[in-house]
């Protein structure tokens, strides 16, 4: 979906109605946050990593914030995709799934199968996603460690005796744990970067086999088509049997041609991507792809290569397909395949549901994207402002206060701030996002500082992320600078440096000025690396350093 802070999809409501349908909206928004803090969340857990290091410290940190982003009593199985080339999400998911049922055994005694949970509808389960070499939001991944769902955001959690800021991953389990009562025996797969807040109500009924977040609105004229850019998403569309078929990235006119069997279009909108999926569907995939599983080979997506040719006509398939250079003969074959798994399945159910349907988080639900380095700087400035979605974004974090847990000077000045879990002696903060700084000295103004330390930092519209600095002069950096610091796993400590001007994807194999290392070389030499191990030797220079600049605090 486009990166936007909130999802464009529906027409714009007429005059007469939008004040009434904007204040219902809110109060749904609001109504949902409610229950996000109240830590709804799923009985199980699992989340696919890049590597076993990383499995390793998102087990712990998980069982570690149960009781503050989760419920108490979750179930936390972390595995990694040792697939080579990728898996993609399809194939992805039905091997993280895999292996989770091998983990929970080790983790939670031979009795816990989770499968037979799930076909008993003991327990709801949620998966989540976070392998990617996260270019877009280049260089912060990489001071992660390759460690892309560890990147902080501005809110702080107690981890044993200790507050530190939540992770992007954290708040994506959060949000997406409302789902969980209404998902008891099905799997529900998330993406590990985005946080949405739906205006529609999440409890609903299950009567698909397979159902997916969709922003749904009536169907749009080709004008309002064009005006909202829908030939650049993913759609659902809906018609008026309530069921779903999804096309990919077409005009107006092509989607109606392609969906031309499909009967009368009711609502179309741009998918999130995120679905669900009972025990039996599940398990007729993991069948169906059981070779490819067990040789670890292939990539399939969710989207082109399960949803698409179980909902729409061969024609239609081909065609879209086509339009992603693929050729007819494999498209046809592919889609063969899957009519015929469809057939097995239709004769083998136990519950007779409907094949794909579509879950509606609302037109006016709020869409927070961390994935791109522009968007972390616009999604974490907006808890600044005095606005609904600003409002709805500090409730979600938890930002009751804008200087919680902080300590500042008498003669610190600040205007439209939020400074969380900080220490300043001096100087002035505007329009700005502050989240485990400690300086005796700022001057700063449209940026973003996280799990900073130096003696003076002056700054404008920058962001500062994990950067350390006992130079006497401090950090005085030019407008529109990037600047994060990095712990190698060989001991090398850099600081890299980069513009928010610059795309981390576009910018991915050269070597920025003031550089050693270009970001792929940096993700490169992190591959190996034990990230529990290097945070907190990252937490210790920033302790020792702290203690210079504060030695009667720290």
């Amino acid at each position: 979906m486009a990166a936007s802070s909130s999802a464009p999809v529906a027409p714009s409501p007429s005059s007469s109605s939008s004040t009434a349908s904007a204040s219902t909206a809110e109060s749904v928004v609001a109504a949902n946050i409610a229950l996000m803090n109240s830590l709804l969340g799923y009985d199980v857990v699992i989340v696919c990593c890049s590597t076993p290091y990383q499995a390793t410290y998102w087990q712990k940190r998980l069982m570690a914030t149960r009781g503050t982003i989760s419920p108490s009593d979750m179930k936390v199985i972390t595995v990694y995709e040792d697939w080579v080339g990728g898996a993609g999400n399809g194939l992805g998911t039905l091997y993280a799934y895999q292996k989770a049922v091998v983990e929970g055994k080790v983790l939670y005694g031979n009795s816990f199968d989770l499968t037979k949970e799930l076909r008993e509808k003991k327990i709801s389960v949620a998966l989540y996603h976070t392998a990617g070499k996260g270019t877009r939001l280049a260089p912060l991944p990489g001071s992660e460690n390759n460690n892309k769902p560890g990147v902080k955001l501005p809110a702080m959690l107690k981890v044993e005796d200790n507050y530190v800021p939540m992770t992007i991953l954290e708040a994506v389990i959060k949000q997406t744990g409302v789902y969980a009562p209404s998902r008891r025996g099905r799997l529900s797969v998330f993406w590990g970067d985005q946080v949405f807040i739906p205006s529609a109500k999440v409890e609903y009924t299950p009567v698909h086999h397979v159902d997916i977040l969709a922003t749904l609105a009536p169907m749009p004229s080709e004008k309002e088509w064009k005006e909202k850019g829908l030939e650049k998403y993913g759609l659902i569309a809906v018609n008026g049997a309530n069921e779903a078929a999804q096309v990919d990235k077409v005009s107006h006119a092509t989607a109606l041609r392609l969906l031309a069997d499909f009967g009368q279009v009711k609502s179309v909108g741009t998918s999130l991507g995120s679905f669900s999926v009972d025990h039996d569907m599940l398990v007729s995939l993991l069948e169906e792809f059981e070779q490819e599983l067990q040789q670890k080979e292939g990539k399939l997506d969710t989207d082109p290569h399960f949803w698409m040719p179980l909902t729409l006509p061969l024609s239609a398939y081909v065609e879209v397909m086509g339009q992603k250079g693929v050729p007819t003969e494999k498209s046809t074959r592919h889609y063969d395949r899957m009519q015929t798994m469809l057939q097995k399945f239709y004769t083998s159910r136990r519950e007779k549901l409907g094949l794909f349907g579509c879950i509606d988080v609302g037109s006016a639900a709020y869409w927070w994207d961390y994935g791109q380095l522009k968007l972390y700087l616009k999604n974490n400035s907006l808890v600044t402002e005095n606005t609904t979605e600003a409002l709805a974004l500090r409730s979600f974090l938890g930002i009751q206060d804008p200087l919680m847990w902080s300590e500042l000077g008498d003669s610190v000045t600040t205007h439209k701030v939020a400074v969380l879990g900080s220490k300043i002696s001096r100087g002035r903060i505007i329009s700005s996002v502050l989240s485990g700084v400690a300086a005796d000295t700022v001057d700063v103004e449209d940026s973003i500082l996280i799990n900073v330390t130096a003696r003076h930092v002056k700054a404008k519209r920058c962001v500062l992320y994990n950067v350390t600095s006992e130079d006497i002069k401090g950090l005085d950096l030019e407008p529109g600078t990037v600047l994060v610091g990095v712990l190698l796993p060989n001991g090398d400590r850099l600081v890299v440096e980069s513009k928010l001007s610059i795309c981390g994807g576009d910018a991915w194999k050269t070597t920025l000025d003031n550089n050693v290392h270009s970001f792929e070389q940096i993700y490169v030499l992190n591959e190996e690396a034990d990230v529990a191990e290097i945070e907190r030797l990252c937490q210790d220079e920033h302790l020792r350093i702290r203690e210079l600049i504060h030695p009667t605090i720290y």
